[in-house]
C-alpha cells in the first residue's frame, strides 16, 4: 500500500474542491481547517462527491459509519482521514 501524506492529500483535495466545486477559482480555495458545513461550500451532494473522488484516488472505502464531520467536513479533516485509511 502507497502511503500518502496529508500534505499531498491536502494538495489533491483543494485542486479537486477548486475544480469542482469552485469553477477553477484558486483565489477562492478554503483554508485547510475551514468548515465545509459553516462556509457553505459543500452540501450533502457534494460530500458524496468527494467520497468518490477519495475512493477512486487513494482506493479507500468509506463506509456510512465514517461520513462524519470529524472525517469530512474541512480539506485537513479529510486529509487526515485519507493518511488513517491508508495506514499512515
Amino acid at each position: 500500500m502507497v502511503r500518502v501524506t496529508a500534505e499531498e492529500a491536502q494538495q489533491a483535495i483543494t485542486a479537486f474542491i477548486v475544480e469542482n466545486f469552485l469553477f477553477g477559482n484558486a483565489k477562492e480555495a478554503p483554508a485547510p481547517a475551514a468548515s465545509f458545513l459553516e462556509t457553505g461550500l459543500v452540501d450533502s451532494t457534494g460530500v458524496l462527491e468527494i467520497v468518490s473522488f477519495l475512493e477512486g484516488k487513494y482506493g479507500i472505502s468509506v463506509g456510512d459509519d465514517e461520513l462524519t464531520p470529524q472525517n469530512l467536513d474541512s480539506v485537513a479533516n479529510l486529509a487526515a482521514f485519507v493518511v488513517r485509511k491508508k495506514g499512515g
